[in-house]
C-alpha cells in the first residue's frame, strides 16, 4: 500500500489512498478537489524516497466539508487574588478524503 507524507499550513500528514484526515481551514467549497505539491516522503512496500528523489510528486484530495471543531476551553486562574478567567473557541476545519498520490 503506497502511502505519503505532505505539509499544510505548519502540520505534516501521513495518507494513504482513501484516507479522511481533518486540515486547519483550506479555501475550497465542498466537492472540490485541491492539489498538495509539498511531498515530504513516499513509500510503498519497502521502498522509499525522501527530500529529492520525490521530486514533483503530489497528493489529491477532495473536500468533504468545511466545520468547526469541539470547542476548547482555556481558564486561567491565580490563587487568593480572585482573579480568573475563561476563554473559549473552536477550531475552524477542512475534511479531506485522499483521491490519489502521484509520483
Amino acid at each position: 500500500m503506497a502511502y505519503a507524507v505532505f505539509q499544510t499550513g505548519a502540520k505534516q500528514y501521513r495518507v494513504s489512498v482513501g484516507d479522511i484526515i481533518d486540515v486547519d481551514l483550506l479555501d475550497g467549497e465542498q466537492g472540490k478537489e485541491l492539489t498538495f505539491s509539498n511531498v515530504l516522503m513516499l513509500g510503498e512496500g519497502s521502498g522509499l524516497k525522501i527530500g529529492q528523489a520525490v521530486g514533483s510528486a503530489s497528493v489529491v484530495a477532495e473536500v468533504l466539508e468545511q466545520y468547526k471543531g469541539p470547542k476548547v476551553i482555556a481558564y486561567k486562574y491565580k490563587r487568593r487574588k480572585g482573579y480568573h478567567r475563561t476563554v473559549g473557541f473552536r477550531r475552524r476545519l477542512t475534511k479531506l478524503k485522499i483521491t490519489s498520490i502521484g509520483a
